[in-house]
């Protein structure tokens, strides 16, 4: 059974891995490009996007994909929604594989923003010292706001013209664990914390940490999933709703 996998984050290589033993599937792992030296996958792999849902479609197609996952990052919400108009034009199965979405806890200040604009307004016209861990794209927005100072977390380093001017860049890649997180906010004196609520485990640590220090987070919400799109949020869940496909197509 052909499957076509559209990866980029733990949970897709852990459905990478477990499809990689599985005889019955033959499996491609779709990688947007974003990440310029992704870690490697035990699968077959292609680098670089479709070009729009028409052009995914036209894959589906020409390789015979019998079924379709999704588990693109929970903000790559272009990918997604071309991935459920080509399903819906093509007749595919489609599977949205999507982690649980962070949620406050007690001793957490949290605001979440409708869009990286506001976000960035949100840290507000007194200058502090902000950890900012929204992605290479999304730095333009911080420009805005250039009377703070802003650490940069980043698996690769961004486009100088996107940062703001007093920026300080790490790359790093996830996980993190929770005590390189406190000493990380304490060695640059954090004082507030922007990012995406991404969820997952990897990058949780920052958010305990800023829980220990009583610092507020400033957090851009998810956007919606297109209409009536089948969704799981385990990796487990992905792999039995693949093995119902199969045995409806009675292979």
């Amino acid at each position: 059974m052909r499957v076509l996998l559209l990866g980029g984050t733990g949970e897709a290589t852990g459905l990478a891995r477990a499809l990689a033993e599985d005889s019955r599937y033959q499996v491609t792992v779709s990688l947007a490009g974003v990440t310029r030296a992704p870690r490697p996958l035990p699968l077959p792999t292609r680098l670089g996007g479709f070009g729009g849902a028409g052009s995914l479609a036209e894959y589906l197609r020409a390789e015979g994909i019998a079924a379709l996952l999704d588990a693109t990052h929970p903000f790559a919400a272009r990918i997604t929604a071309n991935a459920a108009q080509a399903a819906a034009a093509t007749g595919t199965p489609l599977l949205r594989l999507h982690r649980p979405a962070w949620t406050p806890g007690p001793g957490d200040d949290w605001t979440q923003h409708p869009d990286m604009s506001a976000l960035a307004a949100a840290l507000g016209e007194t200058p502090r010292r902000v950890l900012l861990t929204v992605g290479q794209k999304e730095l333009a927005a911080f420009r805005a706001a250039p009377w703070h100072h802003y650490v940069i977390r980043s698996v690769d380093p961004p486009d100088p013209a996107l940062l703001p001017p007093q920026a300080e860049v790490l790359t790093a890649t996830g996980p993190f664990a929770l005590e390189a997180e406190r000493e990380l906010l304490r060695r640059h004196g954090i004082e507030v914390i922007a990012s995406k609520n991404s969820g997952g485990a990897a990058t949780a640590a920052k958010l305990v940490a800023a829980r220990e220090l009583g610092l507020p987070v400033h957090l851009l919400a998810r956007p919606p999933l297109p209409p009536g799109l089948a969704v799981v949020e385990e990796v487990a869940d992905a792999l039995a709703w693949l093995h119902a496909r199969r045995a409806e197509r009675g292979a």
